[in-house]
């Protein structure tokens, strides 16, 4: 048996395929619940009650999925131009670390010192992607690596901070910086909800993404980098700086998650501020066929999942770990769903 590239997908590959794969992950979770005691419809009607059922668990689900929209979009971004970027995890506090630091240093009035956090945060990201597309570009070196790394020498660097320099002295011991002002966050959407304008500015970034993506040169130039770079640069196009370019896009994207963690939730930089929201990034994108909108619907549909599955847990008593299998399975019936998307199996 081996595979055989289409030329031409249909409809029913590239939109049937993806809505099997989704359907094979409900199924997984009925077995799933089964195998725990629980009733399986039961179970995933209260997932979805839980996600979506009220007014408090929608709002909550669109909290949870605000830096996973941020994080998807970059890794969206990145993935398009064979960019491997795993680094969105410390691009993440690298856009935190700059939110705080801008935000309790310089003693700015709110309406100033907001917009100034999120464009630190934008360059703290970007600049931290930058060194390993240098490394790709120049030197070869395997971005899948030196990205990956970078996620454990920012954590460490957090930690250090935290417990030194950057701690709060009035924290109780606990490691925290010290909170942002007041007039310096992001108002919440719905009073006394946790909800904030994050989330809009996420909605307006995933739209910015796919006008770059399909209306400009710079989108045109990503997609024929990310197909064939040789091919891209004998036609003309600077792959080393699109490269560059695409580099700084994701990472002040992911970097925006930080800042709207920062700055629209918590009010502080903690070591466990990231509910690992870079690496489920690369789920979220990977389940949206990297499109910039359908990260939308699909960090909605990964938070959901997340929301869901606490609520689920406290009423099925069925254990949370529940939503990481689902995740998992998920992104392995997406990845098989784009192979067949491509390939056909042909026997012989």
């Amino acid at each position: 048996m081996r595979l055989e590239p289409i030329a031409a997908p249909g409809p029913m590959r590239r939109i049937g395929l993806p809505a099997l794969a989704l359907a094979a992950t409900v199924v997984v979770a009925c077995a799933l619940s089964a195998l725990a005691g629980a009733n399986p419809a039961r179970t995933l009607g209260l997932m979805i009650t839980g996600a979506f059922g009220s007014k408090f668990a929608l709002l909550e689900t669109l909290n949870r999925a605000t830096p996973l929209i941020f994080t998807g979009l970059a890794i969206a971004v990145a993935f398009k131009a064979k960019l491997w970027n795993i680094g969105a995890e410390a691009q993440l506090y690298a856009g935190a670390l700059l939110t705080v630091l801008i935000g309790t240093q310089l003693g700015l009035p709110g309406p100033l010192a907001i917009p100034l956090m999120a464009l630190g945060a934008i360059a703290a990201g970007a600049l931290v992607l930058l060194g390993p597309a240098l490394l790709k570009t120049r030197l070869g070196v395997d971005e899948v690596v030196t990205t990956l790394l970078l996620n454990f020498v920012m954590a460490l660097f957090i930690s250090y901070l935290l417990e030194g320099p950057l701690k709060d002295p009035m924290g109780m011991g606990w490691p925290k910086s010290p909170s942002i002002p007041r007039d310096a966050r992001l108002p919440r959407i719905v009073d006394g909800l946790r909800l904030h304008w994050g989330f809009a500015l996420a909605l307006l970034c995933a739209a910015g993404v796919w006008v770059i993506q399909t209306r400009t040169t710079l989108g045109y130039e990503i997609r024929a980098t990310g197909q064939n770079p040789e091919a891209a640069r004998f036609a003309g196009i600077p792959v080393t700086r699109v490269i560059v370019k695409t580099a700084l896009l994701s990472g002040g994207l992911a970097a925006l998650a930080g800042f709207s963690e920062v700055a629209g939730l918590e009010g502080n930089l903690t070591t466990d501020l990231s509910a690992s929201f870079g690496y489920t990034g690369i789920v979220v994108a990977m389940l949206a066929l990297l499109h910039p909108l359908g990260v939308v619907v699909s960090a909605l549909f990964v938070a959901g999942i997340f929301v869901g599955a606490d609520s689920m847990s406290r009423a099925a008593e069925v254990p949370t770990y529940i939503a990481d299998i689902l995740l998992a399975t998920a992104l392995l019936f997406m990845v098989l769903a784009i192979l067949l998307t491509k390939f056909r199996v042909v026997r012989g």
